[in-house]
């Protein structure tokens, strides 16, 4: 059927990495799955798979950034039966409305400010940060550090795929918040992502 991706409705997040993305330079593109078109059956996975991470740490929210942290935040939220805030990007100034942090994209060479409106945090809530990628860790950090100044308790971050040689885990470590991912990949190499484990 047009639409339909060409492979088994059983594969795994793992599997999809390996055999439809693509590797690009220093970038692992996955957009035909993960993050531009959207596959339901690896986002169920994933869903499943974040929600068993973070369920015994008992979130109030979950707290992602737009565009391609909404997919696994909306599975996970489901899952655990929590609502889901989505920082919006804009470039320019914030508002005296919304807590904001400016975030700089070394990929993309801009800065943008990722903005939440003050209403929709509450003090006292624990946040789990939640992305599609974590890899110099800027983003997903300006969401823990929003959450912290509206009075909540950031009590992990979560990826569902993480670049470990991009340094990312020690900015979030080094605030003292737990932070895990899905899939590790070690090294980009010859066109192809090498995973661990």
């Amino acid at each position: 059927r047009p639409g339909r991706l060409d492979y088994d409705a059983a594969v795994d997040l793992r599997t999809a990495i390996a055999e439809l993305g693509s590797v690009e330079g220093d970038l692992l593109r996955v957009d035909t799955f993960l993050n531009h078109r959207v596959d339901p059956t690896i986002m169920k996975q994933v869903g499943a798979e974040l929600s068993h991470l973070l369920a015994a740490h008992a979130p109030d929210l979950l707290l992602t950034a737009e565009a391609s942290g909404i997919p696994p935040a909306m599975a996970a939220a489901a899952e655990l039966c929590l609502p889901v805030v989505y920082a919006k990007k804009y470039v320019g100034p914030g508002d005296r409305y919304s807590f904001s942090r400016v975030v700089s994209s070394p990929t993309k060479g801009i800065e943008y400010r990722v903005e939440v409106a003050r209403r929709v945090l509450q003090p006292g809530w624990r946040v789990a940060v939640i992305d599609d990628f974590l890899a110099g860790g800027r983003t997903a950090e300006a969401l823990g550090e929003i959450a912290e100044e509206a009075g909540c308790q950031t009590i992990g971050l979560a990826f569902v795929i993480e670049k470990a040689f991009s340094g990312g885990r020690h900015r979030l470590e080094a605030h003292g918040w737990p932070v895990w991912s899905l899939v590790t990949i070690e090294a980009l190499e010859r066109g192809r992502a090498i995973l661990a484990g």
